[in-house]
């Protein structure tokens, strides 16, 4: 059992966290003879010879290196490529995720025989207001524009099927929202997804990198996965919308016997133009989600 686990960790500029966090990672992979990946996403700082030095002493580790900065779904791709095992599990390289909660995963994945299981940070105190906010807004969007039973989708400590992440890497971003993205991938395909609670320790060094403009790309690439997979769910409503407005702003016109208004007739012109879009790339969605299978 303790042989079929990758951990990957993406690092960029995290070259004081690594000194203290990463000994404990190998000497937990040893303990359990995990495997051990760790991407070097093209550091500016002094992370890549930081991690070389650690990693020298031992031969179940790997380290790769981008000669530039591929953004954190571009790094995990790499771990990926990289993983032999059954499984596989994502941790950051600022320290804050227990491996404790690794362990636990791994056999709960291995108990529930499930495709991927989501380490749930639900009612644990955020980092800042700004990124509470982002986040509870990612939800909200991911919520309404599809069937979700997880809460803390953006968790970065998520374990899953190294088969089925090779197979659904090329449909990811390479940004950010990577992760987001192959949760509502897994979830899209009917894949048994759970959650489970962690616990979240304090950076141990360091400043995050994530931004304002992070929750905003993650709502397009999100807004992507939905066009993709159930294209109707985005453009029915906005062409039902149209069609409702052009009605009941047309009606009274009509039965004043003033004719029909120019706004309410571009209305639902509108409305059915949405419509017809939208069985349009439902009849791509379904080209492209059977190559997607195959």
């Amino acid at each position: 059992m303790e042989n079929n686990l990758t951990i990957i960790i993406p690092v960029y500029n995290e070259e004081e966290s690594l000194k203290i966090f990463l000994p404990h990672v190998i000497k937990f992979c040893k303990t359990k003879s995990f495997q051990l990946v760790v991407i070097n996403d093209g550091s500016t700082d002094n992370s890549k010879n930081v991690i070389s030095e650690i990693f020298k002493e031992y031969s179940f580790v790997k380290l790769v290196n981008h000669k530039v900065n591929r953004g954190y779904g571009g790094a995990i791709k790499t771990g990926i490529a990289a993983s032999q095992t059954k499984y596989l599990i994502t941790i950051d390289a600022d320290g804050q995720h227990m491996l404790e909660d690794v362990e636990k995963l791994y056999k709960l994945i291995l108990e529930k025989d499930a495709d991927m299981i989501v380490g749930s940070r639900k009612g644990q105190k955020e980092a800042s207001l700004f990124r509470k906010l982002g986040k509870n807004s990612i939800r909200l969007v991911a919520k309404r524009l599809m069937p979700l039973n997880i809460h803390d989708i953006n968790s970065g400590m998520k374990i899953y099927s190294t088969e089925l992440a090779k197979k659904y890497t090329s449909h990811c971003p390479d940004s950010m929202p990577y992760s987001d993205i192959m949760l509502l991938t897994f979830v899209y395909q009917k894949h048994l997804v759970l959650e489970e609670p962690i616990s979240i320790k304090p950076r141990v060094a360091g400043k995050s990198t994530i931004s304002v403009s992070t929750a905003f790309e993650t709502i397009k690439e999100i807004i992507n996965i939905v066009v993709m997979f159930n294209p109707l769910r985005i453009f029915f409503p906005i062409a039902l919308f149209c069609i409702s407005f052009g009605v009941l702003w047309g009606l009274p016109f009509l039965l004043l016997n003033r004719g029909v208004s120019n706004g309410a007739l571009i209305s639902i012109l509108s409305g059915i133009i949405f419509f017809t879009l939208g069985l349009l790339a439902e009849q791509l969605s379904m080209i492209r989600k059977k190559d997607f299978n195959d």
